[in-house]
């Protein structure tokens, strides 16, 4: 039986009562609820929702992420953990090069940033500018896009802390 058949059917008390719908329960059971359909836990978001892109063909920073499609998510092979859905601010940027990490200057396939870009971050990086903003200023520590964030972030990170530091998609 299909979909428009079964619409099409009059559901009242007394179709169910006589047992109308009787052939319809083998088609009902022989399809997978969504409840049994498995996402990877990788490409979770830190909402438990399907991981957003972070760019997007045409914005400035495109491709970022570890693999350089847009997302931040990562594998085995990603030491650096680049999960968080970053907005940087220059407070940022400067704190950053100044652990060694320079992600100003353009070179190769990177752009390189300025304030307000979006950057998929490392984690323990963003957790550092976090613990850097009590002496430093809350403008250190890049906004957080939190549809756009993995998941596996919250190894590391609470969640309180990036919803504190949230951010609308289109900011």
């Amino acid at each position: 039986m299909n979909l428009r058949t079964l619409l099409s059917l009059p559901l009242t008390l007394t179709s169910l009562l006589t047992n109308r719908l009787q052939p319809l329960s083998k088609t009902i059971a022989s399809i997978r609820p969504a409840s049994t359909m498995v996402i990877e836990s990788s490409k979770l978001n830190v909402l438990h929702g399907p991981l957003q892109p972070h760019t997007r063909e045409g914005d400035s920073t495109h491709p970022t992420g570890f693999f350089r499609d847009g997302y931040c998510w990562g594998a085995e092979a990603d030491a650096g953990k680049h999960y968080i859905g970053g907005v940087v601010t220059q407070d940022f940027l400067d704190f950053s090069k100044d652990r060694g990490n320079d992600l100003v200057t353009r070179r190769g396939g990177f752009p390189g940033l300025k304030d307000g870009c979006r950057w998929c971050l490392c984690v323990e990086r963003w957790k550092e500018a976090l613990m850097a903003s009590e002496r430093l200023g809350e403008r250190v520590v890049p906004r957080v896009d939190l549809g756009s964030t993995a998941l596996d972030a919250l190894k590391t990170v609470k969640k309180e802390d990036l919803e504190r530091f949230a951010v609308s998609r289109t900011q």
